[in-house]
């Protein structure tokens, strides 16, 4: 995660039903469907003026931390969430072995 994230929380919306990430004013976010033992996370979004900047890869790997932190699993649905676990395999202890893709990470 780039340095300037850092400092930035992950705010759970629950009203919303996602994980946003306030950067300069834009939000970035996950939205997410809940049960007692798992967090499925349905889709990413970062506004235009965010791309490229490691906004939303800071926002997963915060949400992730937050998830980890309530003892809950992870499913990760959404396709970019899904890369950023393959891509950093050190997450994969967070997935629910129930994924049907956990084979797949």
């Amino acid at each position: 995660m780039k340095e300037k994230f850092n400092n930035l929380p992950v705010k759970k919306n629950e009203e919303k039903n996602r994980y946003e990430l306030d950067v300069d004013g834009h939000i970035a976010f996950i939205d997410y469907k809940e049960t007692n033992s798992t967090v499925a996370l349905i889709h990413t979004e970062a506004p235009a003026e965010l791309a490229g900047s490691g906004a939303a890869s800071a926002l997963v790997e915060k949400t992730l931390n937050l998830i980890k932190e309530s003892g809950k699993t992870v499913s990760p649905y959404c396709p970019y969430v899904f890369a950023f676990i393959k891509k950093h395999p050190e997450w994969k202890e967070l997935v629910s072995p129930r994924f049907p893709k956990y084979d797949e990470l």
